[in-house]
């Protein structure tokens, strides 16, 4: 939230100038102030999980925020009843009239298809498109930060020779609001098949805000914060990857243990916990500098 000062108060011009919100209190006495308006594209599996996940880090700020969730119609969902989507969720007809001051588009466990083949692609490029004009901050996780920079940019992703499972070190490379507060090196959990490397970014003229020697390209963004891409998951909770690692051990898939991540490499026990302060960070980051203090007041000014 921003801090009201009596413009007089000799620290206005300093916090100002480290980025500091300040209202001076005749505008906070005019002020008109609405709730935030947030779309949440959920292309999980497990939607009711990632509910809770993006829904806990959204709920860690004081500001009103109003937030729908978004199922792909072409795609039949088959660990979500279609039930519950109807109830409980839009599909992109229900909201295209709509306009939003941020949209998160979550991951999805189909990075080994070349995105055509993605059953709902068509849908989700139209969405992508849509938001251009009527969404004010997209926020791309994972596959969706992949999609988001095949689909805007034309950069497609690398295959792994193996998946990238654990949580993985990233070096802070260029300096943003949406790493602020966060150390120069940080922990955040990966869990994908391929990968986006720093030189495929050279000409999109993006800024690569965090990278990593194992991950790649970590967060990317636009200088004006309208499109982010973070390639981790903040999201996950503590017991994400183990739920995914027994997961594929009882289909079969014989996977590698999660890096960095099972204390002592032994899946019997309880994995720590590194990364909940950079999350938490991250979306309030997000939400506060790229959404509430930049989205105009009327979306319908939103261009």
């Amino acid at each position: 939230m921003p801090i009201t000062l009596d413009k007089r108060l000799a620290a206005v011009d300093r916090l100002r100038q480290e980025n500091i919100f300040v209202m001076e209190s005749e505008r906070a006495m005019t002020q008109n102030i609405r709730p935030l308006k947030i779309l949440v594209v959920n292309l999980m599996p497990k939607k009711m999980n990632t509910e809770v996940h993006i829904l806990r880090h959204l709920a860690n700020t004081p500001l009103q925020l109003e937030v729908e969730f978004l199922y792909m119609a072409t795609h039949v969902s088959k660990n979500t009843s279609n039930e519950y989507l109807q109830n409980y969720y839009r599909t992109f007809d229900d909201i295209k009239d709509k306009r939003y001051d941020g949209m998160i588009i979550t991951g999805a466990p189909v990075e080994k298809l070349p995105f055509e083949k993605v059953d709902y692609w068509q849908e989700l490029s139209d969405l992508m498109e849509w938001s251009k004009s009527h969404v004010f901050s997209s926020l791309h996780l994972c596959w969706g930060a992949q999609a988001g920079l095949y689909y805007h940019y034309g950069v497609d992703k690398q295959p792994l020779k193996a998946k990238l499972s654990g949580i993985y070190e990233q070096d802070l490379v260029t300096p943003s609001l949406l790493t602020r507060g966060f150390d120069d090196s940080y922990k955040c959990p990966h869990s994908r098949y391929t990968t986006v490397y720093p030189d495929q970014l050279a000409k999109t003229g993006l800024d690569i805000l965090a990278a990593g020697k194992e991950v790649g390209v970590a967060i990317a963004a636009t200088p004006n914060m309208r499109q982010i891409f973070s390639f981790g998951h903040f999201e996950y909770t503590r017991d994400t990857l183990a739920e995914e690692y027994f997961r594929d051990q009882k289909a079969g898939i014989d996977p590698q243990l999660p890096v960095n991540y099972f204390p002592d490499d032994d899946p019997k026990k309880k994995p720590k916990l590194t990364w909940s302060l950079a999350a938490s960070t991250f979306f309030s980051n997000w939400i506060n500098y790229a959404v509430y203090q930049e989205t105009p007041y009327d979306l319908a000014d939103l261009r």
